[in-house]
């Protein structure tokens, strides 16, 4: 059994040393450590192996010598700007008020610009969110104060707490639970570790999840306006198509009375899709659901739960059924991508899908040697497709699906409508390529997989529905 242990240790000479004897003597082993004094002075990150019951001992003696954190705790270190006169004794009115509050100082950084005013940053620690907005409103009366967020231009300003501010606040965007939020605060340390190791900034990429992050909060309730669109696709057969602000699109397509669900988002979006879905299909819970998926991303998993069949590739399924069983998945088996997925996952309320839903029509081909290979058909009502595997080159199991009667193509992430993209969504996708390096798998052979569908389509003007942005209207002449 393996746990992760999210320490709080003085910062002095045999403190690491203390806790190791402690899990020696009770026949723990250690298999992973991260500690970074530039970032956080007192955070020890422990991954150990033992029984259950050893383990639970640990937690005992832990605690005993003071270094499990307490969860209770809500010290912060908040950054503010002051912009003040730039003249002689100018800042004091701002010290004698911090001083007055009782603040600690952990950060300070000032510069003159060449203006008559100069902008003092710094970084307080604050036990009582009550108190920094009273203290705000005072400063406000004698000069311009703005709070700051943790951004890629700052150095890192507060450097005994990071971990637990830089948590906290990804976690009250998304509302998540003290139980998610630890499992959160392991895979940011795992994400900062993994950059170290490279000798990467982590900057720019903590500023990245922290902005997908916003997105994916100023998209719930009232922000949440998905793109709705119908398209007639065949003599009996319509596709609505709903593109969100974040995530996958979601496409119903409704032939003969028989419905067929493609793709379904991000988990987090539940409560904001069923009125659509509800508006849409008044007999939506008490229907049968059936789900094509494209390929097992987490953006496009995210409502698979709620439907009664899922078809996929075998390699999907393949995925998802890892998933379910605690294992890595296809992303997760790259270890420069694994913590970025799992911060997703974390944040989008992410669960696997039951396996047992899961059905796979198709032969499931390995070692796929070119960018597209037929694996067999599929028909719904009026509608015959060709289904295709790709190589793999955005993720392993993707299909892509043609329909060359109505020149209608199902084309997942392979091929998506880039000028189609509403604006959020085309800020939503600046952030994966930031976070995983790139959206691919295999940039290269995904690239050589969008060149094979275009190959692969007849003349006339075909009608490409990727799983974001709006459709590709595309022309193949003689």
């Amino acid at each position: 059994m393996k746990k992760t242990y999210v320490t709080s240790m003085p910062d002095h000479i045999g403190a690491f040393l203390k806790a190791s004897r402690c899990f020696s003597a009770l026949g723990i082993n250690i298999t992973r450590v991260s500690y970074n004094k530039a970032v956080d002075t007192h955070t020890l990150f422990i991954d150990a192996e033992g029984t259950e019951e050893q383990l639970a001992k640990a937690d005992v003696e832990l605690e005993k010598i003071g270094y499990l954190q307490n969860d209770k705790e809500k010290i912060s270190v908040v950054l503010l700007e002051f912009i003040i006169k730039d003249e002689p004794g100018s800042v004091t009115d701002v010290l004698t008020l911090i001083h007055r509050f009782h603040f600690n100082i952990s950060y300070i950084s000032s510069q003159e610009n060449g203006t008559d005013y100069q902008s003092f940053k710094m970084g307080l620690y604050v036990d009582d969110p009550d108190k920094i907005s009273e203290f705000v409103a005072e400063a406000e009366q004698f000069c311009r104060v703005r709070v700051i967020d943790y951004n890629s231009s700052e150095k890192v300003y507060d450097n005994s707490i990071f971990y637990n501010t830089y948590v906290m606040g990804l976690s009250r965007m998304m509302g998540l639970s003290e139980k998610v939020k630890q499992e959160l605060l392991v895979q940011v340390n795992i994400a900062m570790q993994t950059l170290d190791e490279q000798g990467l900034s982590p900057y720019r990429t903590f500023d990245s999840i922290g902005k997908f992050a916003e997105m994916l909060a100023e998209s719930k309730g009232d922000g949440f306006l998905p793109r709705i669109t119908e398209h007639k696709i065949g003599e009996e057969t319509t596709l609505t198509l709903i593109e969100p602000p974040c995530g996958s699109n979601t496409m119903i397509l409704n032939s003969r009375g028989k419905l067929l669900f493609v793709d379904s988002g991000y988990a987090c979006y539940r409560e904001e899709m069923m009125p659509i879905l509800h508006r849409i299909l008044p007999e939506f819970d008490s229907m049968p659901k059936t789900l094509l998926l494209t390929h097992a991303d987490v953006d496009h998993c995210g409502l698979l739960p709620l439907f009664d069949k899922v078809i996929t590739s075998g390699k999907s399924a393949d995925c998802l059924k890892k998933e379910y069983l605690g294992e890595n998945g296809y992303r997760e088996q790259n270890p420069l991508h694994r913590p970025y997925i799992n911060i997703c996952k974390i944040l989008t309320s992410y669960e696997p899908a039951d396996p047992s839903k899961i059905t796979v029509p198709w032969e499931d081909r390995e070692n796929l040697t070119e960018p597209m290979t037929q694996i067999g058909f599929f028909d719904f009502e009026e509608l015959h497709f060709e289904v295709y595997e790709g190589s793999g080159g955005h993720l392993p199991g993707e299909i892509v699906l043609i329909d060359y009667e109505r020149k209608i193509a199902f084309t997942g992430d392979v091929y998506i409508n880039l000028k189609g993209l509403i604006p959020k969504q085309a800020q939503y996708n600046q952030y994966a390529p930031i976070l995983m390096t790139s959206v691919d798998t295999e940039p290269k052979a995904c690239a050589e997989e969008r060149k094979a569908i275009l190959q692969r389509l007849g003349v006339g003007n075909w009608r490409i529905f990727g799983s974001h942005g709006y459709l590709k209207e595309y022309n193949v002449s003689v």
